[in-house]
């Protein structure tokens, strides 16, 4: 009876969401539908791949990219206002909230196909809301076009490694060594991904780090030896705090962020799915530019550091057998902080499309106590606060964050310069 009772909450829900979608609540286009359609099933894309739940970030990540872009090129082919990305069809005679809709639900079937009884009936739910007309068949058949161009274009894209890999056994200070409660490092293939916007996988590669005898390390070490202890003295009980808000996956959170901010302002179903698409091809690509800079240094995470600190040759350092951080470390090398890549990364596309001083509150899952929302005037402040997090919660040297943040930053402009730009904004 609850599992009933839910269903038929959840047709409700999708049924007023695309019923808003057709009020005029854009920004823009006075005729454009809402973006309430993009942003109901870029939440469906984070259920299918797990919700709370899942685990392979990478996965979600690339999937949440391909969801966007296939909404995109699909709205965008109805009323084109972007450069396209993978799908060059087009109907002008399309209802662009079914096409959407359609498209995210094509990816989604495709990529989590286990998923498919909740897809079915939240595309049932979306169709159920439309009238029938020649205009419903033909987003139906637009969004699957969309959705099938993406899907071709990432076809042995490089995703399908295995996740397990081995970590050399060595004794050499500064170097990558398991930190439990792993022992392995997490797919280390995925540094040659596919690329959704950028150039090369090294376009962005991190300068090095300090060296373990310099003042910056030793800074860093004790900094993070310090305040991201397990029941540290001295960490405060608001950084406490914002280490478990942030402390979920980046590209869960900051798709959030962009679903609520898009929300806030109202934007039409065009300027949400390219702003969508944006975010979570410059999420994406974090990732791949991340994992090259990773595995291109290889350093030791702060929990390995400071419990062998006694073999960095540096006497500004002490080591500390006992040491734990504050929050579990994931299996992946130190240098950079991915999850500071991808907070500025999604944060610069926020930045550029709708302007860095946006207020916004928002809420985490992993944020302790439950429930409880943080506030931010901007989105540089909420990308500073989420590279901090990681200090904080004694997983990352603050140089690997600051590292993250610029390849992040660097990402994030790229991405705008160069793809979905605006059409009167493209070379004649």
């Amino acid at each position: 009876m609850h599992r009933l009772i839910g269903m038929i909450t959840a047709l409700v829900l999708t049924a007023n969401l695309v019923a808003c979608s057709r009020k005029n609540e854009s920004t823009g286009d006075k005729d454009a539908p809402s973006g309430q359609i993009v942003l109901k099933w870029n939440e469906i894309a984070y259920e299918a791949f797990g919700g709370t739940s899942y685990q392979h970030s990478l996965m979600a990540s690339r999937i949440n990219a391909m969801v966007q872009i296939a909404m995109h090129d699909a709205v965008n082919a109805v009323r084109p206002r972007y450069e396209k990305y993978a799908f060059n069809g087009s109907d002008p005679l399309a209802d662009p909230v079914v096409a959407a809709a359609s498209a995210a639900y094509h990816v989604l079937l495709s990529e989590t196909p286990t998923k498919k009884a909740m897809l079915d009936s939240a595309l049932s739910a979306t169709l159920a809301s439309v009238e029938e007309s020649d205009a419903k068949i033909r987003g139906m058949q637009l969004g699957q076009q969309a959705a099938n161009a993406i899907l071709q274009d990432r076809m042995e894209d490089g995703s399908a490694g295995e996740v397990v890999g081995e970590i050399p056994v060595t004794t050499v200070a500064g170097v990558y060594q398991p930190v439990p409660p792993f022992n392995f490092l997490f797919a280390p293939f995925w540094e040659n991904m596919k690329l959704f916007a950028l150039e090369t996988k090294s376009q962005f590669r991190c300068t090095p780090h300090p060296e373990l005898t310099s003042n910056a390390y030793s800074q860093a070490f004790n900094e993070v030896k310090d305040y991201g202890k397990k029941q540290s003295t001295v960490r405060t009980a608001d950084q406490t705090a914002y280490a478990k808000f942030w402390y979920e996956f980046s590209e869960a959170g900051w798709n959030r962020v962009a679903r609520i901010v898009a929300q806030n302002k109202n934007l039409d179903i065009f300027e949400t799915a390219r702003l969508l698409a944006l975010v979570d091809m410059a999420m994406a690509d974090a990732y791949t530019a991340g994992w090259d800079s990773k595995i291109h240094y290889n350093f030791w995470r702060p929990y390995t550091a400071i419990r062998k600190a006694a073999s960095d040759n540096n006497d500004q350092t002490s080591e500390d057998a006992e040491w734990e951080p504050s929050e579990p470390t994931p299996p992946v090398q130190d240098y950079p902080s991915t999850h500071s890549a991808l907070g500025n990364a999604a944060a610069t596309v926020l930045a550029e499309v709708l302007g860095d001083n946006t207020s916004f509150t928002m809420t985490s899952p992993t944020a302790v106590p439950g429930g409880s929302a943080r506030s931010f005037t901007s989105f540089s402040q909420a990308a500073d606060e989420n590279a901090d997090s990681r200090v904080m919660a004694g997983i990352h040297f603050r140089f690997a964050c600051e590292a993250g943040q610029d390849i992040g930053n660097k990402i994030g402009r790229f991405v705008v310069q160069k793809k979905l730009r605006p059409l009167k904004q493209l070379p004649h």
